[in-house]
């Protein structure tokens, strides 16, 4: 029985619902950014090597340890293998190097960030950002099938590098592949996960299987105004869409508590980001209000598989169609 505000994993640890998401923190702030979550009460902090702010944010965990706010045993981190690192061998070595970095003895839970193996880059050298190799654009896939990264993480969880291991951007074939295979259990599928992008069938399958299912970007739009997303832009922001607004108003909570209220009321975990104190401390008190279902079933209602993490669409020079067939595969969501 998880501890209120925690979910089991099938590994047998717990995993706090609500956790604070790193991608986008810069690697100048990053440190006193968890430093201060700590001190506003998160305990779940979601990384990646993607997201080049590994050392630092464990810079600010230790911190917190040293002045006594917590205990390593308090935090849980998540951390991702990038697409370049799929190959077992190589695989192995990138955990051990990610666990460095964050320099805390063992990393809480390791997933496979996308299902699609790329080129390798040196992870010390790395120039360009995210899915590129250089200057042009190019993107080189590799032949690394995922049973063979999956062995990777398991051995990672043999040498106590990691406690629990999962994946992420999984869709249901590759899960029902993985679970012929698996030595270790499966503990979470992290997916992008809103009111727009809800994936009930997916949702389903990972429940039924065991597997937490952790959502991103789960204010949809929001999160990806920044980056000049046209599908971000051309979408109604779910802030200011009136059934989020009739949920928030009717418990007294602001549209971002409401929507978070509505994924980890369903068993899902969230990791939303804010660099707001007072947006910080809301984000984190959505354990002690519940929806009904009829209000949950109004906000699932505002599907339109519409997905904005689609290295399909954005990565236009070799679009990457891991989505194919899934939700937000459509002419509409384009």
């Amino acid at each position: 029985m998880a501890a209120k505000g925690y979910v089991k994993l099938a590994s047998g640890h717990q995993m706090p619902l609500v956790g604070f998401g790193l991608w986008k923190v810069p690697k100048e702030t990053a440190a006193d950014t968890v430093y201060n979550a700590i001190k506003n009460g998160y305990r779940l902090f979601d990384g990646a090597y993607d997201y080049q702010n590994e050392k630092e944010a464990g810079e600010g965990i230790k911190r917190a340890i040293n002045d006594g706010l917590v205990k390593r045993e308090e935090i849980f981190i998540t951390t991702k293998l990038w697409n370049n690192y799929h190959q077992k061998d190589i695989a192995v070595k990138m955990a051990k190097w990610q666990n460095e970095q964050w320099g805390l003895g063992y990393i809480d839970l390791y997933l496979i960030h996308f299902p699609v193996a790329l080129k390798y880059i040196d992870p010390a050298v790395r120039q360009y950002p995210a899915w590129w190799l250089d200057d042009a654009g190019t993107i080189e896939t590799e032949r690394i099938p995922i049973h063979e990264t999956w062995q990777a993480l398991e051995q990672v969880v043999d040498e106590g590098i990691a406690k629990s291991i999962g994946v992420s951007n999984f869709q249901a074939q590759s899960i029902y592949d993985l679970l012929t295979y698996n030595r270790h259990p499966l503990s979470s599928l992290q997916i992008e996960h809103h009111p727009y992008l809800v994936q009930p069938e997916l949702i389903k399958l990972a429940q039924e299987n065991g597997v937490v299912v952790t959502a991103y970007s789960s204010f949809g739009p929001q999160s990806f105004l920044e980056l000049k997303s046209k599908r971000a832009e051309d979408a109604p922001l779910l802030f200011d869409h009136s059934t989020v607004k009739k949920v928030a108003e009717a418990h007294k909570v602001t549209p971002a508590q409401a929507l978070l209220r509505w994924a980890i009321q369903r068993g899902i975990a969230v990791i939303p980001k804010s660099n707001n104190p007072d947006r910080l401390k809301q984000n984190l008190q959505v354990v002690d209000f519940d929806l009904s279902q009829a209000e949950l079933d109004a906000i699932s209602s505002l599907d339109k598989g519409l997905r904005f993490n689609d290295p399909g669409y954005y990565l236009e020079k070799k679009p990457l169609r891991i989505f194919a067939g899934g939700a937000g595969d459509s002419a509409a969501s384009q």
